[in-house]
C-alpha cells in the first residue's frame, strides 16, 4: 500500500493528514470528550457502539471515545518528548565523535555499537520492570536509554561528509572555536536526514509504548491506546469493538509516520524517488 500511494504522490499527503488528525485530536480531543476518561458505569459494560457511547465502553463502562481522546494526548506527549530527547542527544554525541575524530570517535562508536548490539525493546522492558509503579518520567528514560543511538550514527556519517567542505574547513582556519563550528556551521548542514528519522522514530515509540501497556509492563494510564489494545484482546470473542478501535488508531498513526518520513526522505534525496 505504501508503494501504491508512494507512486501516485498520495504517501506524503495521506502521511501528513493523518499526523495532523493525530496532532489535533491530541490538543483539543480532551476538551471534546463526552465523558471523563476513568468515569465507570456499571449499567453498561461492554456495550457496542450507541448514541450514548459513540464506539462503545469498555470492561467498567467507561466510555471507549472519551479514553481514545485522553490516549491520544498521552502518546503524543511520550513520543514528542522521547523523540526530541533522543535525537537532542543522539545529534550531539554524534556530532562530537564525527567532528574530533580518534579515540574519542572510536570509544563513542563502540558504545553505540554495543546498544546496537542489545535487543531494544528487552532493555526497556527490563528498566520499566525494575521500577515499581513506572511513571512518564520513568517510560520516556527507558525509551531514550537506546533510542539516541540511531541519531548518533546518522550524525557521525553526516557530520564526517560535512566537515570536510569549504565552509568548514575556512572557519577553522580562520580560528572559529571547535564548539562554534559544530553549533554554527554543521548542525544546520546535517538536520535534515535527521527530522527524517524523527518521523520514523515517532511510530516506534507509538509501538513501543503500546508493546509494554499490552504486556501490563509500564502502563501510563488505563486509557493509554496499549492499555486499550489489551483490555480488548481479554474480551475479543465477547466484543470486537474494544480492540478494533485502539488497534486502528495505532495502526493510522504508524501508518501516517511512515507516509510522511517516505515523502521526506525522497524529497531530499531525488535518487530515491527515481528508483
Amino acid at each position: 500500500m505504501r508503494r501504491i500511494l508512494r507512486r501516485a504522490g498520495l504517501g506524503p499527503t495521506l502521511g501528513a493528514l493523518l499526523l495532523g488528525t493525530f496532532f489535533l485530536l491530541a490538543l483539543v480531543g480532551p476538551m471534546l470528550a463526552p465523558y471523563a476518561p476513568e468515569a465507570q458505569s456499571l449499567d453498561h459494560l461492554l456495550e457496542g457502539p450507541s448514541r450514548a457511547h459513540l464506539l462503545g465502553t469498555d470492561e467498567n463502562g467507561c466510555d471507549l471515545l472519551s479514553q481514545l481522546l485522553y490516549g491520544a494526548r498521552l502518546a503524543a506527549a511520550v513520543s514528542l518528548g522521547v523523540v526530541a530527547l533522543c535525537m537532542a542527544i543522539g545529534t550531539a554525541i554524534g556530532t562530537l565523535a564525527g567532528y574530533v575524530g580518534g579515540w574519542v570517535d572510536e570509544a563513542i562508536m563502540r558504545f553505540v555499537d554495543v546498544l546496537l548490539a542489545f535487543p531494544g525493546i528487552l532493555l526497556n522492558l527490563a528498566i520499566v520492570a525494575l521500577v515499581p509503579k513506572a511513571g512518564t518520567g520513568v517510560f520516556v528514560f527507558a525509551l531514550v536509554v537506546n533510542g539516541w543511538v540511531g541519531y548518533a550514527r546518522l550524525a557521525r556519517g553526516q557530520v564526517l561528509e560535512v566537515r570536510e567542505r569549504e565552509f568548514v574547513v575556512a572557519a577553522r582556519a580562520l580560528g572559529v572555536p571547535p564548539l562554534r563550528v559544530m553549533l554554527r556551521h554543521i548542525a544546520p548542514n546535517i538536520l535534515a536526514p535527521l527530522v527524517v528519522q524523527a518521523t520514523f522514530a515517532f511510530a516506534g515509540v507509538i509501538l513501543v509504548e503500546a508493546s509494554l501497556s499490552f504486556l501490563g509492563i509500564g502502563r501510563l494510564r488505563p486509557y493509554s491506546w496499549g492499555a486499550l489494545l489489551a483490555q480488548g484482546t481479554t474480551y475479543v470473542w465477547r466484543t470486537q469493538h474494544l480492540a478494533m478501535v485502539p488497534g486502528l488508531a495505532i495502526a493510522l498513526v504508524v501508518l501516517g509516520c511512515n507516509l510522511l518520513g517516505d515523502g521526506l526522505r525522497d524529497r531530499l534525496d531525488p535518487k530515491r524517488a527515481r528508483t
